[in-house]
């Protein structure tokens, strides 16, 4: 069969999908509409743009020019958001360090991304001066809440907002290939050293229309658009803030950075700037369900996306008594991230909050473009009946290449032409998605598969319970056997024998295998996270591993 040739026009503009024109609209539609950083500091879209300029200006100015990295730490704030955009529309790349690594590890990805100039907020001087003796990057840029530079003894060209004020509010943005590499960033959630990820401009420029797309077109639950008020909870520096800072600033919606995360703060702000939409992971909403200014707050109305690590049910079904509108989204830092979101249909806002609840923590649906599929080990699709389980792989238009300068990582993600996200799950006859376990958090009780997640479900579902984690340890009966890590809410005492009567309850149901009644309870103070604040079941096992 004769395909039909490709049609061109030499006099056509060959329309490229770079960065710079997610900032058309908002600037043309909604100059005047505000950036809040911490209620201390506001500045319109018209400025927001020549703050942008100004930036591009002061950056070509100490030599940074098109493939160069230049890498920021920094709180969530307007600084960052102007990095997010002026950085890779030079046609250099952005790399948002991980500020809660070990300073060995930012060390690492420091000389691993190649970085030619760090912009750093004064917190993070002393973390920078540690390692001063083996970092390979001359120029450092001051990022401070009260515009001073403290005693330092890095090489330092100035002040942010000083270098700023001096600079041009113009700036002629280059085109190049929406090919062009315009992010990378650092993930742990593997074994092993930090492994980069990164993206191109077309790769952000479609993972934002596609987020809006699914967002956008909502038409009860679950939306974001143009009267929203937005602010993350989720770190800038951790895949793109999930992509939402993009998907905001091309809205053209009100914005409100909270700089360093404390309840208490972030409660304020919520209230004070009337925030509408947000998104975190479930130990940040842990910590603001439990500030006691918790319920001076009112929030009904407020839509918050959780990702990250699995939504508790009793989680959940608190937020919904509060008039919260929460539900799951799920990806990766490998997939940019947003692949799916677990948005209800109308029929389904009719049920009560228990009903509903099931269905909000689940993995959702797969937005548009992003081609989902729930495999054996023969990459044979399963059926669609809510108990056949296997890995989630995925296709997408924005998903990573692969790791920066790690070819053999690389082939193993995309074995099979297809990227393996090591998450276990099933899925329904609706579509639903529902993950199970991590590939390598499933528990293996006497040839059966327990999952962590499940049990960890279960155990919350208790009212006197803030946290816990599952994790498989060695038996030699069983070979594995579940053992839960309690975290008991303060002033509140429960047992061992409690517990196991009320996962029992849920064993009776059909809920939980009969090998799940193999669980141990361990009461602890607290549960080690990782530095983007998920549960950290590696270092977990190493602990308890006998």
């Amino acid at each position: 069969m004769q395909l039909e040739k490709t049609l061109t026009n030499p006099y056509a503009h060959d329309y490229q999908l770079l960065i710079k024109h997610i900032l058309n609209a908002p600037i043309y539609c909604d100059p005047n509409q505000e950036i809040v950083y911490r209620g201390e500091k506001r500045f319109t879209y018209a400025t927001f743009k020549k703050r942008v300029h100004k930036l591009a200006h002061m950056l070509t100015s100490m030599g940074v020019k098109a493939g160069d990295t230049v890498a920021v730490m920094d709180y969530d704030s307007h600084r960052y958001l102007e990095c997010y955009f002026a950085i890779p529309m030079l046609g250099a790349v952005l790399h948002t360090i991980n500020i809660r690594l070990a300073p060995e590890q930012i060390l690492y990805t420091i000389d691993h991304a190649e970085d030619d100039v760090i912009l750093t907020h004064t917190d993070f001087l002393p973390v920078l001066e540690q390692i001063k003796g083996r970092l390979d990057v001359e120029n450092f840029i001051v990022l401070s809440d009260d515009e001073k530079i403290p005693p330092t003894s890095l090489h330092v060209k100035g002040e942010y907002e000083e270098l700023l004020a001096k600079e041009s509010d113009f700036f002629d943005f280059p085109d190049f290939s929406e090919n062009t590499r315009a992010t990378t960033f650092y993930t742990t959630g593997t074994t092993g050293l930090p492994k980069g990820v990164y993206f191109t401009h077309r790769q952000l420029v479609l993972h934002t229309l596609g987020v809006l797309s699914t967002l956008g077109s909502a038409p009860k639950q679950g939306s974001f658009h143009q009267d929203d008020v937005y602010m993350p909870i989720t770190p800038m520096f951790h895949v793109h803030a999930w992509g939402l800072p993009y998907v905001a600033t091309m809205l053209g919606v009100k914005q409100v950075y909270p700089g360093r995360y404390m309840p208490d703060v972030l409660l304020e702000l919520i209230d004070k700037e009337k925030v509408t939409f947000s998104h975190c992971v479930p130990t940040i909403m842990h910590m603001l369900f439990n500030s006691p200014k918790i319920n001076d707050v009112n929030l009904k109305g407020w839509k918050v996306i959780i990702g990250g690590a699995a939504l508790p049910k009793a989680m959940c079904k608190e937020a919904l008594k509060k008039g919260i509108d929460m539900f799951t989204g799920y990806g990766m830092s490998e997939t940019c991230p947003i692949l799916s979101l677990a948005q209800l249909t109308p029929e389904m806002l009719e049920l009560d909050d228990e009903q509903q609840s099931d269905i909000r923590i689940k993995t959702g649906r797969p937005m548009g473009l992003v081609e989902m599929h729930v495999v054996d080990e023969t990459m044979k699709s399963l059926p669609r009946d809510g108990i056949s389980t296997g890995e989630i792989v995925v296709r997408s238009p924005w998903l990573t290449q692969g790791y920066f300068k790690d070819q053999k990582n690389s082939e193993i993600l995309w074995h099979g032409g297809y990227l393996h996200t090591g998450d276990m799950a099933n899925v329904d006859a609706k579509g639903y998605i529902k993950i199970t376990d991590r590939v390598k958090d499933i528990i293996k009780v006497g040839g059966e598969w327990v999952s962590s997640l499940e049990l960890e479900d279960i155990i919350n579902q208790h009212p006197h319970i803030r946290e816990v984690a599952v994790i498989g340890v060695e038996d030699d009966r069983w070979g594995e056997r579940p053992l839960a890590l309690v975290v008991v809410d303060a002033n509140k005492s429960v047992n061992e024998k409690e517990l196991l009567i009320h996962a029992k309850e849920f064993i009776k149901k059909g809920i939980m295998a009969r090998e799940s009644m193999l669980l141990k309870i361990k009461f602890v103070e607290k549960i080690d996270k990782t530095s983007v604040g998920k549960i950290d079941k590696k270092e977990l096992r190493k602990q308890y591993a006998h």
